[in-house]
């Protein structure tokens, strides 16, 4: 029986397709080597890159950095010498209650340029060691004609002339000096300072602000607003004259020592019913039927008249129970004898006493055209305001009339009733065109 015994061919072709599938598989993985090392040259070349550029980017940034901290040393350098140029200390004074000594008013300008001077160096002593760098500005605000009518009646001027040189004299001083009238105006000195301690406040060149304000407690408000932070409260001190008020100490503010050579620390007194008959500032004469009236003296002379003037006054006249016995400065020699004898008789009491204003000027009136005016009635009435000052700021939202258009009869009928109504202020009213009415309408 025969066997299939395998041929030889058939075993080499097997062992050719072993050894073919080893090939393919050994070909199969160069080739994936190759592959791969080509994948990881192109992600090379891409880093490298990167590298390149982060490198680039590192060399500028790094001379950027420099540049950048140069500029800043140099704006550092610029900002601090702006912040110390032209260092001052600035002082506000509200001239109506923080007052300079009497002798110095008195001297009129040459005393407002030695208060100026003495005010600078008692400033310099307190900054101390930096006075030569430090430039030290002064502003004193004031009503001076109200001010000066207080001085004079409290008697520590004669005149109220002697303020006003005074306040040249200060501002005159130094340049960085002045004397401020706000004029006439509530709380108009107040606001000048607060503004202006405002102002400076932002200013890094300030190094200090000083207030003459120890004698209003109105301030303390503005004190508790811009005592806020440590550096603010560092820069804002008090001059003392009179007395510091309380509400002003509660803020804690710093408070400089007194300066009794240089302020006063008194507030001024009414002392005008108790002035002696030789001041030499006398209000208008009332005029007494049975004297004979005498010619005038000047202002700075204590005439026989202004005896009279002075015995005439209210306060004088309660005060004098039996007449106290007068004595009079010699008279001159254009002063007649019955004027003397005057001078010596009781005084008549007189209804009401003018102040510095006096009595409003008579309006001439014509009757039948007053009577007309006050027919008018509601919106019919015409406008004071527009026929006696201008045309009215109100304008059409008046309810008064405008387009009329009054002869002088009315103009003067206008302005007589106008004064009927009293003017808020009185006799120390300072408007000339005031067109209310400054006295008692049955005085004459």
């Amino acid at each position: 029986m025969a066997t299939n015994n395998p041929s030889p061919i058939e075993g080499f072709v097997s062992r050719y397709k072993a050894l073919q599938a080893y090939q393919n598989a050994n070909d199969k993985l160069i080739q994936d080597i190759l592959i791969y090392c080509e994948e990881l040259h192109i992600t090379n070349g891409e880093i490298q890159n990167e590298l390149r550029n982060a490198k680039l980017d590192l060399e500028h940034t790094t001379l950027a950095r420099r540049d950048t901290q140069q500029r800043l040393s140099s704006l550092e350098n610029d900002n601090n010498w702006l912040k110390n140029r032209n260092p001052y200390v600035l002082i506000l004074i509200d001239g109506d209650g923080l007052l300079f000594q009497d002798h110095y008013i008195k001297q009129g300008v040459e005393g407002g340029k030695q208060a100026a001077y003495a005010l600078r160096s008692a400033v310099a002593e307190y900054v101390g060691s930096q006075a030569g760098e430090v430039e030290i500005i002064a502003k004193v605000c004031a009503n001076l004609r109200g001010l000066g009518r207080a001085m004079r009646r409290d008697g520590c001027v004669d005149s109220e002339q002697e303020l006003k040189d005074f306040s040249l004299g200060f501002t005159q001083a130094k340049a960085s000096f002045d004397f401020i009238d706000v004029g006439r105006g509530k709380e108009r000195a107040d606001s000048k300072i607060k503004e202006t301690t405002r102002w400076h406040l932002r200013n890094h060149n300030c190094r200090q602000i000083l207030l003459g304000i120890s004698h209003d407690a109105g301030y303390a408000p503005f004190l508790d607003e811009i005592l806020q932070d440590k550096d603010t409260r560092a820069r804002v001190s008090l001059i003392e004259g009179t007395a510091t008020v309380r509400e002003l100490k509660n803020t804690n503010i710093h408070i400089l020592d007194p300066l009794p050579s240089l302020f006063r620390n008194q507030k001024l007194i009414d002392r005008s019913g108790e002035r002696s008959p030789e001041v030499t500032y006398s209000r208008p004469a009332v005029t007494i039927a049975t004297a004979p009236t005498a010619p005038t003296a000047p202002a700075n002379i204590a005439s026989p008249t202004s005896v009279t003037a002075s015995s005439s006054s209210w306060a004088g006249i309660t005060k004098a129970s039996p007449p106290p016995q007068i004595t009079t400065p010699l008279a001159n020699k254009n002063i007649n004898m019955p004027t003397r004898q005057a001078a010596q008789t009781k005084p008549t009491t007189p209804a009401w006493n003018p102040g510095p204003r006096g009595l409003d000027p008579p309006i001439p009136i014509n009757p039948i055209t007053l009577d007309n005016i006050k027919k008018r009635t509601n919106s019919d009435k015409l406008c004071n305001n527009h026929y006696l000052r201008g045309p009215c700021i109100k304008g059409d939202e008046c309810g008064f009339e405008h387009r009329y258009r009054p002869n002088a009869d009315e103009i003067n009928a206008i302005a007589q009733l106008a004064r009927l109504n009293p003017c808020g202020t009185g006799q120390d009213c300072d408007l000339e065109n005031c067109i209310y009415g400054h006295h008692c309408p049955s005085m004459n």
